[in-house]
Parts: C-alpha cells; structure tokens; sequence
C-alpha cells in the first residue's frame, strides 16, 4: 500500500487564509472552510467539458484554473501546520477528489490526517467513479469525514452525458451518482450528505429545481454554482448563466432545502423559468440567506464552505455567491435580479 500523497493543490482563497500567499478579500469577507483538491502529475483522468482539470483541456499548466481561480500546489505537511494555526476560525476542511487510480486510497489517508492532528470538521468531495461498494463510503466516515458530497453537476441525464458522461470522454455515469449520492445518505445521515450542481450548462430553470427536490427528497443538500467558462475547455466560449437565471433557482433551492416549500408547488412558464415559488418570497428576500453561498455547515449550522469569489471577481458588481450576508444595495440588486428575463418582469409571490 503507498503512503498518503505528499502534496495537495488548495484554493486560492485557503492559500490566502493561511498565510502561503499574499492578498486579501473584498468587503471583509472571511474564509471558513479549507478547500483540498487531490494533484497528480498525469492529471485528472475526467475529460468534464466544462472544468479547469479536464484531461484535454488547451491550457498551459501556469494558466490553468479551477472554479475560475488558480490552485497553488504545496506539501501536505505545510497544509496541515498552518491548518492548525487557523483551526480557531476556520471550523471545516474539505478534501476534494478527482478521477485517478489513487483518489480513494488518498483522499482517506488525507481525512485520517486531519482527523488526527487538527480539530477541524471534515467534508468529502466524492468522485462517485470510485465508489463501488458503500463500504468504501463507509471507509470515509471511519477515516473521519463527517460529511460526503457528490459532484453530480448536470441537472439532467442528457446533460450531465454530454459533459460529464460518455460524450465527453468520462467515465462518470448518471445512475451510479445517484447510487453513490444513496449510500452517502445512509452512511452520513439525512442532511449529512451533499450534492453539487452547476447552473448554465443547458438545463432549464424548472430541470434544475426538479433535480434539487429529488436530492433533497433523498435527505442531501444541494451545494449550487454558476458555470464559469474556463480557457481553454470544451465549453470556453459559452457565456455565464443569466443572473436571473440563477438568482431565482437560488431562491428555489433555499426554499426547498429549508422544507419551505416544493418543486411541485412552484409554477413555471413555456420557457421552464420560475414565474411562482408557491409561497411568499418577499421575507426570505429580505432576510439575504438565499443568495449566500451554499455549502458544508460549522459545528453552529452556518456555512462554512463559503468560497469567497469562486463564481466571480471581486470588482464585479454583483456577486452570484455572497460569501457574507447581504444587505442595503445588494439586496436592491438582487431584487431587480429576479425579475430579469421573465415576460412581465416581475415575480409573483
């Protein structure tokens, strides 16, 4: 059996907060989770048409990105010293996988690591691929993690086919995620377990809202994201989801999640857009939560996956994922949001 992995990429932000790379972030935005991604010198063996790790992706190793921003790559000894250091304010780590021969073997021997030596939570970004049994899920919550999350990302099986599946030249399938997804719900518990899925890859509003109630009606949450076109992917030309688009599946999957509501008391429109969320939104507005990045909890049930700006740059003018809680102008710009590509150019309560 090898050792645990010397070396581990994390984001750029995780490299921010302890203290391996210079920077700060905008509006006082704070880090509460530690973001690990497993590194390898043949790369991931995924060929996903949309990420930075793609097998074929056209970039130069110095350029290339994940979730929009650059993942410096350092010793696992170094990661898990200054964890430590930090371990008062950032309450979660989360250890993602890619697709590679090695990924389970490491990422449980990266898990114990931390479970042993830092009082940190643990998350686990599962790659279903090497799951085969849900003993190996079970090895994860023996190794430590608390939590396991799957990278679904497409919200239909067509989709997720084409640029996650065999047209893509992925070994990934639909129905084995789901499988995965299952065992990681009876192992972690009802609201334990997570999944991933990323707006703008061609599904509709209502697809989309119909796949966050399944993974909820299962006992996962949903952990959502904006498409971002990488450089040098398949889909690099392809443009950001509509604002609208996502402001209003955010509120979707907030009022799903929080047992507010249904998918199927929701109305949409010939297009599939949200045009009802079958209850009164205005307070749930108002309030900010839905539009927070969504992500793995603290000990106190607040997100801690927050991801400062993995969606977006800083200067933008609007955040898709607000790492804090927005308030005064940004509610202002959220509320224009949700109007903006429906018919009438408002949302009915």
């Amino acid at each position: 059996m090898k050792g645990e992995p010397e070396r581990m990429s994390t984001s750029m932000a995780a490299a921010i907060t302890l203290g391996l790379e210079r920077g700060r972030f905008q509006r006082g935005a704070e880090l509460g989770c530690l973001n690990l991604l497993q590194v390898y010198d043949d790369g991931c063996r995924a060929n996903c048409t949309y990420c930075g790790l793609a097998r074929e992706r056209q970039a130069p190793p110095s350029g290339r990105t994940f979730i929009r921003v650059p993942w410096p790559v350092y010793p696992l000894d170094l990661l898990v010293e200054r964890a430590r250091a930090v371990e008062d304010r950032v309450r979660r780590v989360c250890v993602g996988m890619v697709t590679h021969p090695h990924a389970l073997e490491d990422a449980l021997a990266v898990i114990r690591r931390f479970r042993r030596e830092t009082g940190m939570r643990i998350s686990a970004l599962i790659s279903a691929v090497h799951f085969r049994r849900r003993e190996d899920v079970e090895a994860l919550r023996a190794a430590g993690a608390d939590r396991g999350t799957v990278a679904l990302d497409a919200a239909t099986p067509e989709l997720f086919e084409r640029h996650r599946g065999r047209l893509s030249g992925s070994p990934h399938t639909w129905e084995h995620s789901w499988r995965v997804l299952e065992w990681c719900v009876e192992v972690f518990g009802r609201g334990n377990a997570g999944v991933h899925l990323i707006v703008g890859l061609g599904e509709t509003e209502e697809e989309m809202v119909r796949t966050i109630q399944r993974a909820h009606d299962l006992g996962a949450q949903t952990h959502l994201f904006s498409f971002y076109p990488e450089a040098g992917s398949a889909l690099q030309d392809r443009e950001p989801p509509p604002l609208g688009q996502y402001r209003r599946v955010q509120l979707a999957r907030y009022i799903i999640n929080e047992e507010l509501g249904r998918a199927e008391a929701m109305r949409f429109d010939g297009a599939g857009r949200i045009i009802d969320f079958g209850t009164d939104v205005e307070p749930l507005v108002a309030s900010g939560l839905p539009f927070m990045t969504s992500g793995c909890p603290d000990e106190h049930g607040r997100v801690a996956c927050n991801r400062p700006y993995g969606n977006e740059r800083p200067g933008d003018v609007s955040l898709r994922n607000y790492p804090f809680l927005p308030e005064g102008h940004d509610l202002d710009l959220i509320r224009a949001q949700l109007r903006e590509g429906l018919d009438d150019g408002a949302v009915p309560a």
